[in-house]
């Protein structure tokens, strides 16, 4: 089986999808989907599908819906392998999908993000680059984004959303490092306008509009984000963003030279 959450939903086998077209069965699935092989408690299945008004017949309407996504599974798996009942387990007062981490979309990508990580860490700027690349890439838009989202799938979403955007930060530092400022300026651009009070995204801009010759637009790009900042939030940019700022005034490159201090304290923080 094969299970995307990282976009609209997919779950097929051999190719052949199972995925329900109800919104509450396909609530289901996802949720059980971002858990594989742990049981998902039958309350926090309730309390995705329906918040604080279950319905009367609650425990009969969620039955109902595992028994669908079953019926779904018996269509396509194949006849010599386990029975839908094997794969989508009643299980400890909850459910539990046999499926293996490394195929779904969540897992892999966790996957990837983590060694990404650890690449990075070790200095293989080369190998942290292609496998958070690896990562970003899996994604085909907003975490289940053809199902209706309860609480639960909120707080994975949120979730999810967030390491995507770190691993596209760490990215975009593993490339700064390696000289790549120049193919990156079109996407810190789109990023900033994105996010007009992200600090380290706009300090990445900086630094590569610097390194591109762009040392005025550079400067522009501090004061928006101040400007935005001061009017949002009542704050002013962070000490090393403030640095980034005086070093881009000074007439000496080196305190943001390639490997130096204050590079490292913009691009990781």
């Amino acid at each position: 089986m094969e299970i995307g959450l990282l976009g609209p939903m997919s779950a097929t086998v051999d190719g052949r999808s199972m995925v329900p077209t109800a919104s509450k069965p396909r609530q289901v699935l996802a949720l059980l989907s971002l858990h594989p092989r742990r049981v998902v408690q039958t309350e926090a299945l309730i309390e995705e599908l329906w918040g604080a008004a279950p319905p009367r017949s609650v425990l009969t309407t969620l039955q109902t819906y595992v028994l669908q996504l079953r019926r779904k599974l018996s269509e396509v798996l194949p006849l010599d392998g386990p029975p839908a009942k094997d794969v989508l387990v009643t299980s400890r007062g909850g459910y539990l999908l046999t499926v293996d981490r490394a195929d779904t979309e969540v897992g892999r990508f966790d996957d990837f993000f983590a060694r990404g990580q650890r690449a990075f860490r070790a200095g293989d700027l080369a190998a942290a680059s292609r496998l958070l690349r690896q990562a970003l890439d899996l994604w085909r838009g907003p975490v289940v984004a053809d199902a209706r989202h309860g609480r639960t799938l909120e707080i994975e979403s949120a979730r999810l959303e967030a390491d995507r955007l770190s691993a596209r930060e760490l990215r975009i530092s593993a490339e700064l490092r390696l000289g790549g400022h120049l193919a990156l300026l079109g996407e810190l651009t789109a990023l900033a306008g994105t996010y007009p009070l992200h600090e380290r995204l706009h300090g990445q801009l900086m630094l590569a509009l610097h390194r591109a010759g762009r040392n005025a637009d550079a400067l522009e790009t501090f004061h928006r984000l101040r400007r935005t900042l001061i009017e949002e939030l009542g704050l002013e940019p962070t000490r090393p963003i403030r640095q980034l700022h005086q070093a881009l005034l000074s007439p000496d490159p080196a305190p943001i030279a390639q490997g130096g201090v204050l590079e490292e304290a913009v691009l990781i923080g």
